[in-house]
């Protein structure tokens, strides 16, 4: 079987694949047409096409190069448009750019993968390779956010920070954020975890230790116990809001345990005064 020709060889096929599929999706995305372009019979004219090339040995040399070649034209596409549409771009600027180029890079991988499911059905189980879907996140993720992620997830700490402050953020843009990390890990949070939540935690400790510092300087113990079970409901509201439930957990631990730290400074502090006193 793995001697068969192919019905279509590769030099015959990709053209056409690389032409009426690929191009004409990412200029469709770029012109900002996000709805089904495509009518029925083009569809099975492009999976047909990938097929014919794959049917004789669907697991063999051209199955691989045409996987190969689908990996290269999503680093293309990233490469050309994503990652120029980004770079200098700050702060919420930043961000909603992001956003949107992650929605298109989304739209685009969802189109290709109908054309070359075939691919995804018989060579991905056989070779133990990355599904088209992991394989389009994973190139955005390593050349985009390889390059950005310190940057963005500075910008989202920040806003953060500003919402502890008072200030009104727009928690939407927060969120998309957010969900590109968990988008991209499938069905795992590593990435969040290991990208944004980890930092997030340390930044957490440091801005509660000074707010900390402040209040027991500044205020009563009562309005200061006040003050540690406001903070703890905004963590749990923003968690709701934005942040996944995983950190819920980690981020009122890192609360708690600040305050617990605090009232042991105070108790023994009141039992000084009360030393004091007696001594006086």
């Amino acid at each position: 079987m793995s001697n068969l020709k192919p019905t279509l060889s590769f030099e015959q096929g990709w053209p056409i694949l690389q032409e009426e599929a690929i191009n004409k999706v990412i200029l469709l995305v770029e012109e900002g047409h996000t709805s089904n372009q495509f009518t029925s019979e083009e569809y099975m004219h492009l999976y047909t096409t990938v097929y014919n090339m794959c049917d004789n040995n669907p697991a063999g040399p051209e199955a691989q190069k045409l996987y190969q070649k689908y990996k290269k034209s999503i680093e293309d596409y990233v490469s050309t448009k994503a990652i120029p549409s980004i770079q200098g771009k700050k702060d919420d600027v930043l961000l909603h750019e992001l956003v949107k180029r992650w929605n298109n890079h989304k739209i685009i991988t969802r189109w290709l993968f109908r054309f070359f499911h075939y691919l995804d059905r018989h060579l991905v189980p056989r070779r133990n390779l990355p599904s088209l879907q992991e394989t389009s996140h994973l190139t955005f993720y390593e050349l985009v956010y390889g390059e950005m992620n310190d940057g963005v997830r500075d910008v989202v700490i920040s806003l953060i920070n500003r919402e502890r402050e008072g200030e009104q953020i727009d928690q939407a843009l927060v969120k998309n954020i957010l969900d590109i990390y968990v988008d991209i890990g499938g069905d795992t949070m590593k990435y969040y975890e290991k990208d944004f939540e980890e930092s997030m935690m340390k930044d957490s400790a440091v801005f509660y230790s000074k707010k900390a510092s402040y209040w027991i300087a500044s205020k009563s113990y009562e309005e200061y116990m006040l003050k540690a079970e406001e903070c703890l409901n905004d963590e749990e509201r923003r968690v709701q809001s934005y942040l996944k439930d995983g950190s819920k957990h980690k981020l009122l631990e890192v609360c708690n345990r600040l305050h617990r730290c605090i009232l042991y400074i105070l108790m023994h502090i009141a039992e000084l005064v009360y030393v004091v006193l007696d001594y006086l």
